[in-house]
């Protein structure tokens, strides 16, 4: 994966704090964790619309307050957008159905205990970054950052009271502090993720950002095949797939400044298969 090439794609004023991306339909789905609107991007004419989450919707909402909006995925035609876990105010899941935009809102209080069970976490470590729908299994991606380091994936069937386990997955490090998650896609059996490296050992708060990569993985056994530093200064929090050609894959990422200003940079990874 050194073969790759990252450049500019869009730059976007309205969103700010990007945390996931969908790409449907020459539209760009956008959340961010600031915020409680889902916005679509639509592509060919530059327009930002606002669809409210909640009854009295916020931007720029206040860190202790806000819902952290860090995970997004789609199956069929819905989107399920996840709250991180890391405090009591973060653990709600909105899905969307496309088709009629019906919105439903789910309180994950109990399971997000359950995972920290499961992985022995503490009450402020668990951390979902990045999500993917496979056969009716939810993956959740855990973002290693808290003081224990518990980086791995969640595995949540269709029953989401009974979650089956968690997998410690272990990524490089750079100037001896670890990559974790912040997101992860499927694309042709494989789950090609990205991973950030930011020198705190807190889930609330931010640190100073070394890089980040994106990884390459077996979508059954959950083994790294490759893993590739994409940048020494971005914290990219999402990934969506744009195109998917014989000889190269394009993703689009968004990143997280961790700033109030609301505006968002789109680029466009281009690898080698």
């Amino acid at each position: 994966m050194q073969n790759f090439q990252l450049t500019d794609f869009c730059h976007i004023k309205g969103i700010g704090s990007a945390s996931g991306l969908i790409y449907y339909q020459e539209v760009l789905f956008i959340i961010s964790d600031n915020s409680t609107f889902l916005y679509q991007y639509v592509i060919d004419k530059e327009v930002v619309l606002k669809f409210p989450l909640v009854e009295n919707p916020q931007e720029n909402i206040a860190k202790k307050d806000k819902l952290d909006l860090e995970a997004m995925t789609s199956y069929g035609n819905q989107i399920f957008i996840f709250g991180s876990g890391s405090t009591s105010q973060r653990n709600t899941m909105f899905s969307l159905n496309l088709e009629n935009d019906a919105l439903n809102k789910n309180d994950l209080s109990y399971l997000y205990q359950m995972l920290r069970n499961l992985a022995s976490l503490e009450e402020d470590e668990l951390n979902i970054e990045g999500a993917i729908c496979i056969h009716k299994t939810m993956l959740l991606f855990q973002r290693g950052n808290g003081a224990n380091g518990k980086n791995g994936i969640f595995i949540v069937p269709d029953n989401p009271e009974q979650p089956q386990g968690f997998v410690t997955v272990k990524l490089p490090k750079i100037s001896n502090v670890e990559f974790t998650f912040t997101d992860a896609i499927l694309v042709d059996n494989f789950i090609y993720f990205l991973a950030s490296a930011e020198d705190t050992i807190s889930t609330y708060e931010d640190g100073e950002v070394l890089g980040s990569l994106i990884g390459k993985m077996n979508a059954e056994t959950f083994e790294i095949l490759e893993t590739q530093i994409i940048s020494n200064s971005h914290k990219f929090e999402g990934i969506t797939l744009y195109k998917n050609d014989e000889n190269e894959i394009n993703f689009l990422l968004c990143e997280d400044t961790d700033t109030d200003v609301l505006e968002s940079k789109i680029y466009k990874l281009t690898v080698k298969k």
